[in-house]
């Protein structure tokens, strides 16, 4: 584990900490700085962590803000980076290794992924829903692997989470859903399984205006920050069953009914390369 050091306001002393850790594989016993208080400062952390990481960004995690935290923010979702190495493709049958930092936060999260069909407009900063799915080409079964090596991370608050790429670790996306536009959010239904245990089950219309509400707060917010959304790119949408602590050796499960479902065993994380 590193240490606890003093605490530090400089921007890039805190990206560096988090992404040496999470290079490194290694915990942090505490946020390496002072704790932003505001989400436009925690997404300044958050660029200049995304600018040290060796990967491109390949698309976005959304995440949900609730109470006390949604009155102190002023917004009700957030957003953080899925980097290309991070994605794994999840087929049938196959169960997908997974890595989480030992002593850091790790969890499994069901989500519908929607893949964009073409760049967004660089300006447009305010999204509906209807506009939103106008973007998609394809939307998928999946896994959001969330991660973090704060382990403290989610009791620390939003702009904490934000700070940390979103507390994303990676994404298991499995097979396109063919007939998506024709299923209303209620039918998309889905249950969680650690160790063969059920743990939690919900529609994709538990999330506040559904899916398309998450994928247009998304393209809303990265447009304002200058990062607009790219063709390719894939968005998950939120935890749909809710966010179910795993550790090292644990297996989960996700069924998507009348979909498939998605295999996956969590292993420690492994020092990266920088390249």
């Amino acid at each position: 584990m590193l240490a606890p050091g003093p605490k530090r306001m400089d921007m890039e002393a805190v990206a560096e900490d988090f992404v040496r850790a999470r290079l490194n594989a290694e915990a942090l016993l505490d946020f390496p700085g002072t704790i932003p208080t505001t989400l436009n400062t925690a997404y300044a952390y958050q660029d200049r962590a995304i600018a040290l990481w060796p990967d491109n960004v390949a698309g976005w995690k959304v995440g949900r803000i609730g109470p006390p935290w949604l009155e102190r923010v002023g917004e009700d979702r957030l957003v953080g980076p899925i980097f290309r190495r991070g994605i794994r493709l999840a087929p049938p049958e196959a169960v997908i290794e997974f890595p989480v930092f030992e002593w850091g936060f790790a969890a499994v999260e069901a989500e519908f992924v929607f893949r964009l069909a073409a760049d967004a407009e660089p300006d447009k900063t305010l999204w509906t829903p209807q506009e939103a799915a106008e973007q998609v080409s394809t939307v998928h079964i999946g896994i959001e692997t969330a991660g973090s090596p704060l382990g403290t991370i989610r009791e620390l608050g939003p702009t904490v989470v934000v700070s940390d790429f979103g507390n994303n670790s990676g994404l298991l996306l499995g097979p396109a859903i063919a007939d998506w536009r024709r299923r209303p959010p209620e039918a998309l239904i889905c249950e969680t399984f650690i160790e063969g245990k059920p743990v939690g089950r919900g529609a994709a219309a538990s999330l506040p205006g559904g899916p398309l509400a998450a994928m247009a707060f998304a393209l809303g917010r990265c447009a304002r920050r200058g990062l607009p959304m790219k063709s390719g790119y894939v968005i998950a949408t939120g935890a749909v069953t809710g966010t179910h602590a795993i550790r090292v050796g644990q297996s989960a499960r996700v069924r998507f009914e009348g979909i498939g479902e998605i295999l996956c065993r969590a292993v420690a994380a492994a020092k990266t390369t920088r390249t």
